[in-house]
């Protein structure tokens, strides 16, 4: 039953219902169940399924999060999936090539930030954590056949990114029509009433409605949030290496989203902030500098703090309005003819990403030259800028 009672007291206020039916959501099917079951006064069970298949959460997957959290402060039951079993099926959703299956280490090995990273959105006392490994890696085939009874290929075939790889001539996996079925059947087996996630996600938590109908007789409701757009204006990914993550460093973080295009603040302001309504209303009709100024501050002060926002906000105004270095950089030492690279592997980046950085000309030495060479040797104390918002400060042993 997870860790709160089916009697605990929840809101039912209309307004708070309304909220959290609307701020950051895309879809509520079907609604008249959701406002039934919310007005009910039954303290609901909900979860969140997050494939592990990265190390690094970023404001993308805390839309979602943060919806999670708003059902825990209204009394519900809440369930934080870790998709360790179908984390190496690979899920389909918004690609157009397979996705690459993820081996048991591969998962293991990227969840294990997961909850740290998690835990500056979502209060872990309140949540309950589950793998979906433990019902998953025991079904039987004739398990899987059940289940692949209640589907059509008809239906399978309604999911965009299948029809548009037929008919650009592209394969479609069969493995990939087993995913829907998989993560379909994380509602039966923890009997919830609701379930959210992104946009993304709709096929696959209606596949979990569907199953909870055929294999249980019970109806849940399921909600997705909206995707929000990284700083180039396209879904946030770090495939296109336009995110903000949940740990980039304050001046990095503040810098980013500097970087937002005006038309996203009011989507960042109710997507990723608990600013109300009403006092966004208020920041918009400022100049969009300023109001993204506060965008910036808000959320750097959410996963870091308040003077970190306050300094990353002074640093940024120093570097871009007057020319100058922030005081607070990150340092490295090293011994004299160490090589370049392996100075800047404090970053945190891989090799291929400082590559690529510097055959875009992104790497440059303050008062200086473009890097062109990782391979050279420090052969004296430098500064670095790394791309638009970040700095680096060599000194030598």
């Amino acid at each position: 039953m997870g860790l709160f009672s089916r009697t605990a007291k929840v809101i039912t206020d209309e307004k708070a219902i309304n909220e959290l039916l609307t701020r950051s959501v895309e879809n509520v099917i079907p609604r008249e169940l959701a406002l039934k079951k919310l007005r009910s006064g039954e303290s609901l069970r909900i979860y969140l399924g997050i494939d592990p298949t990265g190390g690094q959460l970023h404001l993308g997957h805390s839309v979602a999060m943060r919806k999670l959290r708003a059902f825990s402060d209204m009394g519900h039951q809440v369930v934080f999936l870790v998709g360790s079993f179908t984390a190496m099926i690979g899920d389909p959703s918004g690609r157009d090539t397979q996705r690459e299956p993820l081996t048991p280490g591969q998962v293991e090995e990227n969840f294990a930030t997961y909850k740290r990273q998690a835990e500056k959105v979502l209060d872990f006392s309140k949540v309950e954590i589950r793998y979906n490994h433990e019902w998953l890696s025991s079904l039987s085939l004739k398990d899987i056949v059940k289940f692949a009874s209640t589907f059509t290929v008809q239906q399978m075939f309604e999911r965009d990114m299948f029809k548009r790889r037929m008919d650009e001539g592209k394969p479609v996996a069969l493995h990939e029509f087993l995913y829907p079925l998989m993560v379909g059947y994380d509602s039966v087996a923890l009997d919830v009433d609701a379930e959210l996630g992104g946009s993304d996600q709709e096929f696959n938590m209606l596949a979990g409605r569907h199953l909870l109908q055929s294999l249980k007789k019970k109806e849940k409701f399921i909600l997705t949030t909206r995707l929000i757009e990284g700083t180039d204006g396209r879904k946030m990914s770090k495939t296109y290496n336009n995110a903000v993550y949940l740990e980039d460093e304050p001046n990095d973080m503040y810098g980013k989203l500097m970087s937002v295009k005006d038309e996203l603040i009011v989507a960042y302001f109710e997507d990723c902030t608990d600013v109300p309504k009403e006092e966004i209303t208020e920041i918009l009709k400022e100049h969009p500098k300023d109001a993204k100024m506060r965008l910036a501050k808000e959320i750097v002060t959410t996963y870091h703090n308040a003077n970190a926002a306050v300094k990353a906000q002074e640093n940024f105004v120093s570097t871009f309005s007057k020319g100058e270095v922030p005081t607070d950089i990150p340092t490295v030492s090293v011994a004299k003819g160490t090589l370049l690279r392996d100075a800047l592997a404090t970053l945190g980046e891989s090799n291929s990403e400082l590559r690529r950085l510097v055959e875009a000309g992104a790497i440059t030495e303050v008062g200086g030259q473009t890097v062109r060479d990782l391979g050279r040797h420090v052969e004296h104390e430098m500064t670095l800028r790394i791309g638009k918002h970040r700095f680096l400060k060599i000194t030598i042993i």
